[in-house]
């Protein structure tokens, strides 16, 4: 038997074009081009523009504040915004989000002040914000982990009969891993209420998708798994927040799981670590910036009289705000205790760890009586 079947490189395949309500330049496509989703109103647009803009902002500003320091490390999303706010858009109060290390801008718009979710990449909590009261858990940096615990939280409401969805964010890197599969084979198998929006900004850190699987999109990959795969143009917030409002409703009428692909570009760094001129062209990046996700509902809603000069300065002013109090969150010198990384690792607490307690405690205050010694010594 020969089994040295040759097989087409994915960059010979033929990619269908994404599903997309607006087109690059801002106007509605054919209603036969628009994979049967309506537009959505133009004030829920006007919405979802507001809040892309405030969310560029920010993630502009906590970039900078990363370059001077104020920060250990920070993941752009620039470019990426249609993504992360159709999906957080489309969620009710009672769902939940299951975000990555990159999806800083979907927490800001679901709530979570700029102070907690910077909390961790300063270094001053694994996490800074409250999970029960916004509905978020811990952004992973672990790949795919985090729609693993989706699917658990999901099955766990559909047996308690609650009507909450769980949504998750992959970028398309984390689709390589097991437990992405893991995941989306279970949420099948099990008819779980969760969505899996993977934002595929082609290159996961550096690797290219090419080189990651040989099918023509990872929207195909949900047929395998039993589930409606979608693939969308992901710098098209009109056409994402009409296809993952559908995938939520479909899930929590018990229709199951929906994979989402949008199609979307990285415009920054992986992080303030990486240099991306290593691993892609710069004529490339150049030819999405002219697909940014929000010039292109800003020219549609510019078409429709739905954006006028006053509303785009308020809108600038709610940015600009934004950036001012996260430029002073992270002036503020944050007071950490040690003994805090005692506090919630068991809910027993054990001998052992009351030991290390105990000495670290012993070992602190012999710091601060030294400490406050010289300080008078240092005053005579």
């Amino acid at each position: 038997m020969n089994l040295n079947v040759e097989s087409t490189p994915r960059s010979a395949v033929l990619v269908p074009p994404p599903l997309r309500l607006i087109d690059d330049t801002g106007h509605a496509v054919a209603d036969s081009e628009n994979g049967g989703f309506a537009l959505p109103p133009v004030q829920t647009l006007l919405g979802l523009y507001r809040q892309m803009v405030v969310a560029r902002r920010f993630d502009v500003q906590v970039t900078a504040l990363t370059r001077q320091g104020r920060l250990a490390t920070y993941p752009s999303a620039l470019g990426q915004e249609a993504c992360e706010i159709a999906a957080v858009a489309a969620l009710s109060p009672q769902d939940w989000l299951f975000p990555t290390y990159r999806d800083s801008i979907a927490l800001l718009t679901r709530g979570v002040e700029p102070t907690d979710i910077l909390a961790s990449f300063r270094g001053d909590w694994h996490s800074g914000y409250d999970y029960q009261q916004h509905r978020i858990a811990p952004q992973a940096t672990p790949l795919a982990t985090q729609a693993l615990h989706a699917v658990g939280l999901a099955t766990a409401a559909k047996l308690k009969r609650d009507d909450t969805v769980a949504l998750t964010l992959l970028g398309d890197g984390a689709t390589s891993e097991g437990d992405a599969h893991e995941a989306f084979n279970f949420a099948a198998v099990w008819q779980a209420p969760v969505v899996f929006v993977v934002q595929n900004n082609q290159f996961a850190i550096s690797v290219p998708l090419d080189k990651q699987m040989a099918c023509r999109t990872i929207a195909d990959k949900a047929i395998g798994y039993g589930m409606p795969g979608y693939y969308v143009d992901g710098n098209d917030v009109a056409a994402m927040y009409a296809v993952v409002s559908a995938a939520v409703d479909r899930a929590r009428s018990g229709g199951g799981p929906t994979l989402i692909e949008g199609l979307t570009y990285r415009m920054e760094a992986h992080t303030n670590s990486d240099d991306p001129t290593r691993y892609r062209k710069t004529a490339d990046v150049d030819v999405w910036r002219g697909r940014d996700p929000i010039e292109r509902l800003e020219k549609y809603l510019v078409s429709q009289g739905a954006l006028s000069d006053a509303e785009r300065a308020d809108i600038a002013a709610a940015a600009e705000a934004l950036a001012a109090t996260t430029r002073e969150c992270m002036t503020e010198q944050a007071v950490v205790d040690p003994l805090e990384l005692f506090e919630h690792v068991y809910a027993t607490p054990r001998t052992a760890l009351a030991e290390q307690r105990a000495f670290l405690a012993t070992e602190l205050e012999g710091d601060a009586a030294a400490s406050g010694s010289m300080s008078k010594e240092s005053n005579r």
